[in-house]
């Protein structure tokens, strides 16, 4: 398919720049693949899920790792730390073709760099190198003088709501540059609920990266490549979901993350080289999932509205039909619902 056919026109004013007032207050449009639409919120969501039924949750934990410094010409430099290298500085998302140095927040200061295969302006930059005594613990200086890593459309710079509400209520392992959004709309008393109710809740983790969220520019979508991003999923939950299905019950995934960690180790397509803790399976993935691909454990999915030409678009347009996915957006748009990040939710049924 080609890369334009993922294209929609949206409203800038439709673009949520924070979210709802209360977690579960984002509207919720349920797409039934057989046809139709409902216009709920997702308070409502326990309607659509039963006893029996798997609520597979992403845990990973956001880092606030936007870095917002000033170069020695005032100009600002917004730089976002992706991963550690073994020379022990950082390869980092940053726009524009400044090298040197960039004065951070409480005397802490850093030196930029692009490495040989790196092309000026492209926005990615490698070599990031903290100077400063606190240099060898990223930790305190992530405390000291990072921020959320919200989405360039999102036209602000992060604040202390962003600290709680960009990040999920079951969060436990650090490790992602991008939140699992999907998940958001979440929180502990609804969880609660739908535990009472029967519902089997399991978490699994793959770590947002890059790969998530860098744009398709290939004219065929086919062409472009995932960038690998780390998982880990308990072994016990290949015979779990078995379980579930045997007995006429579905698997419900929250978010497309979720989706593309259990879809590509039950499809085997991960780089087994990472390390494995006992009883899990664990490594890197780089599948990418669009129409065409034969879903292996999802029976639904709850998801966002995602941007134009993203990979999670084009997973959600899997699970559902292109056709389905963007009549259903043009609806969503008919009635102003909230896009993208701190946006409203999906259901797809």
């Amino acid at each position: 398919m080609k890369t334009a056919d993922f294209d929609f026109e949206l409203p800038s004013e439709l673009i949520a720049l924070r979210p709802a007032a209360q977690r579960d207050g984002s509207r919720l449009l349920v797409l039934h693949r057989t046809g139709g639409l409902e216009h709920r919120y997702f308070r409502d969501i326990g309607d659509y899920i039963g006893s029996g039924d798997m609520l597979v949750l992403n845990d990973t934990k956001v880092l606030p790792v936007r870095l917002i410094g000033t170069k020695p010409s005032g100009g600002k430099a917004d730089i976002i730390l992706v991963r550690e290298e073994p020379d022990g500085g950082w390869e980092v998302l940053c726009r524009g073709r400044y090298e040197g140095l960039v004065k951070l927040r409480n005397g802490i200061t850093a030196e930029l760099s692009f490495s040989a295969s790196e092309t000026p302006g492209k926005g990615i930059k490698r070599h990031l190198v903290f100077r400063s005594s606190l240099s060898a613990n990223i930790n305190d200086i992530l405390e000291l003088c990072g921020s959320m890593p919200l989405p360039p459309y999102i036209k602000r710079r992060p604040d202390g709501e962003d600290l709680d509400r960009y990040q999920t209520v079951y969060a436990e392992r650090p490790g992602s540059i991008a939140d699992t959004t999907a998940g958001l709309h979440f929180y502990d008393q609804i969880i609660r609920r739908l535990t009472d109710k029967g519902v089997i809740i399991r978490k699994i983790t793959l770590h947002v990266g890059p790969g998530t969220f860098i744009p398709v520019t290939a004219e065929h979508a086919d062409e472009h490549k995932m960038q690998a991003e780390f998982f880990e999923i308990a072994a016990s939950l290949k015979e779990e979901i078995a379980a579930v299905k045997r007995m006429g019950k579905r698997v419900i995934m929250t978010g497309t993350t979720a989706t593309r960690a259990l879809e590509g180790c039950l499809s085997g397509r991960y780089d087994r080289s990472a390390s494995v803790r006992e009883g899990s399976f664990s490594g890197q993935t780089d599948i990418f999932i669009r129409p065409g691909h034969t879903f292996l454990a999802a029976d639904a999915l709850i998801t966002n509205f995602h941007l134009p030409r993203s990979t999670p678009l084009m997973l959600a347009s899997a699970f559902c039909s292109l056709e389905k996915l963007m009549a259903a957006y043009r609806e969503a748009i008919a009635r102003d619902y909230r896009f993208f990040s701190y946006g409203d939710a999906m259901l797809i049924l």
